[in-house]
């Protein structure tokens, strides 16, 4: 039996194993997917199990996505520019390093019907899946991309990779068509203290996290009068696509994959 995991810290919050193994029973694939928590340390080791195969392959997420890179053979163009993984594959001896957080990100704002062409996108965080938002954005022609992180140093250094970024510094607000929570604020129910209040009506309200359903910045964006959304089905759609890269099967998506999350 093939084996699968997704790596992290923390790790607990994550429905990948739920979402995957039902993909699988679905597919009738002999294989298992798990979850596992790691340290730094313990990452070589563990890429090392993928090149021996006693893992198939495996799906990254904060805060590995970026330091995992130089552990690898190979990198998609999409992971190459963003410098951001999140799913490994293994391919004719090497591993290969892909990133399909822009998919999702992509699919999940078309289902919204939400037009960001020529919308100001304001970013909160600066890490983990931000490079991804920001490539997905500038495909999606928005007129500007503003960074906003705790650490100043960080939004900076998103400037290597990406141009016409603008950075502000954290606490100040800007207007925007959009708001979007990339940062791990709300994993554990923590509050994001920002004051939204006086900045105009009809906003989008995006947090990238998706368990627990609800954040409190999606909370704060829904008084406020806001269109607010979650990351589940930018999560559902990125793992589609690392389903897709693993077994060259197109998975299922309805109502049933989204009962299925919304259990926990």
């Amino acid at each position: 039996m093939k084996k699968y995991l997704v790596i992290g810290n923390p790790i607990d919050h994550s429905l990948s194993p739920k979402l995957q193994n039902w993909w699988l029973k679905e597919n009738n694939i002999n294989a298992k997917y798990d979850k596992i928590k790691l340290e730094n340390h313990e990452i070589k080791n563990f890429i090392q199990d993928i090149k021996k195969q006693k893992i198939a392959g495996c799906n990254v997420t904060v805060p590995f996505k970026k330091t995992i890179i130089s552990f690898l053979d190979k990198l998609s163009p999409e992971a190459e520019q963003t410098q951001s993984v999140n799913t490994i594959t293994f391919d004719h001896g090497d591993l290969v390093g892909h990133n399909t957080d822009i998919a999702g990100f992509d699919t999940a704002i078309k289902k919204l019907n939400f037009n960001v062409e020529g919308k100001k996108v304001l970013i909160l965080g600066a890490g983990g899946v931000v490079p991804s938002i920001i490539f997905a954005l500038k495909n999606m022609n928005v007129q500007e991309l503003i960074i906003s992180n705790r650490t100043r140093e960080k939004a900076e250094n998103l400037r290597v990779l990406f141009d016409n970024l603008k950075i502000l510094d954290w606490g100040d607000l800007t207007d925007f068509h959009m708001v979007i929570n990339a940062t791990s604020l709300g994993l554990n129910n923590e509050t994001i203290d920002l004051d939204f209040s006086s900045l105009g009506q009809d906003k989008l309200f995006y947090d990238v996290i998706y368990n627990p359903h609800e954040t409190h910045f999606l909370k704060m964006g829904k008084q406020l009068g806001h269109k607010i959304e979650n990351g589940k089905t930018m999560f559902i759609y990125q793992a589609l696509e690392a389903f897709k890269l693993w077994h060259n099967i197109v998975p299922k998506v309805n109502t049933d994959t989204f009962k299925l999350l919304d259990n926990d």
